[in-house]
């Protein structure tokens, strides 16, 4: 099976994010760059079908240089290529990514593109389905079961509360959730090779973006806390939490 992983460079979700100076961007000095979570469990879900299949894994992201490391650690997980798509910053517009990964991905010959069912830094969860409409290939997202054999595969999805199961012709586009699978950890061996391994490097073809970032602003700060004690501030905390808090 020949696939590709689509995948982005996103913080930790633990670290501290900064906004830039600009107003409209985040400090990048200091942040903990990794593989998207849910791109990585497309990432394993790639490679369990190429082992139990045959074929080849490539991974594709879209970005500066700083991405390569993501790509890297894809390849050392076990990804048999990587590609990244230059481009100066990744676009605020789900458009663009789109259609510039559409556009590196149309003459790959690809039997599935796997893709995280969205990015945990701005959880816009599009990408998956712009390629597919953008290919007419058939599209399951939110998959968190899969089997291919025989040029088609079944996915399960969990809805509200109902369980679907999506049965389609391959080349498909899939959109995949944590629910996958645990991905694995890359083993020194693997590290190494990845060092070695060459990622190729086209300049990204950027449509005109019609989504742009304003401004950024932090959450507002919460209030400090206030302790009570004994019963006889009983009253008084019932009166916050209904008048205040209005929870009651």
């Amino acid at each position: 099976m020949n696939i590709a992983v689509c995948l982005k460079q996103t913080p930790d979700t633990e670290t501290r994010v900064q906004i830039a100076g600009d107003g409209v961007s985040v400090l990048e000095d200091d942040v903990q760059w990794i593989i998207n979570p849910y791109d990585e469990a497309a990432v394993e879900a790639a490679l369990r079908l190429t082992e139990a299949h045959g074929g080849e894994v490539t991974v594709f992201s879209l970005g500066p240089p700083r991405v390569e490391k993501a790509l890297r650690e894809a390849l050392a997980m076990g990804a048999h290529r990587a590609v990244r798509l230059h481009a100066d910053a990744v676009p605020a517009d789900p458009r663009v990514t789109a259609r510039a990964l559409t556009a590196a991905l149309r003459d790959g010959g690809f039997d599935l593109i796997l893709a995280g069912q969205q990015a945990v830094d701005d959880d816009q969860a599009q990408t998956p389905q712009r390629i597919a409409q953008a290919l007419d290939f058939a599209c399951v997202t939110n998959v968190e079961e899969l089997t291919v054999e025989g040029g088609r595969g079944a996915a399960r999805r969990v809805l509200e509360g109902v369980q679907e199961v999506s049965s389609f012709p391959l080349p498909a586009v899939l959109g995949v959730n944590l629910r996958l699978n645990e991905p694995r950890y890359p083993s020194f061996k693997g590290i190494m090779q990845a060092k070695r391994k060459p990622i190729d490097v086209i300049e990204a073809e950027l449509a005109e973006p019609k989504l742009v970032v304003e401004r950024l602003a932090y959450p507002p700060e919460k209030a400090a806390g206030r302790v009570f004690e004994g019963v006889e501030a009983v009253p008084e905390v019932v009166r916050l939490l209904h008048e205040e808090a209005k929870v009651i």
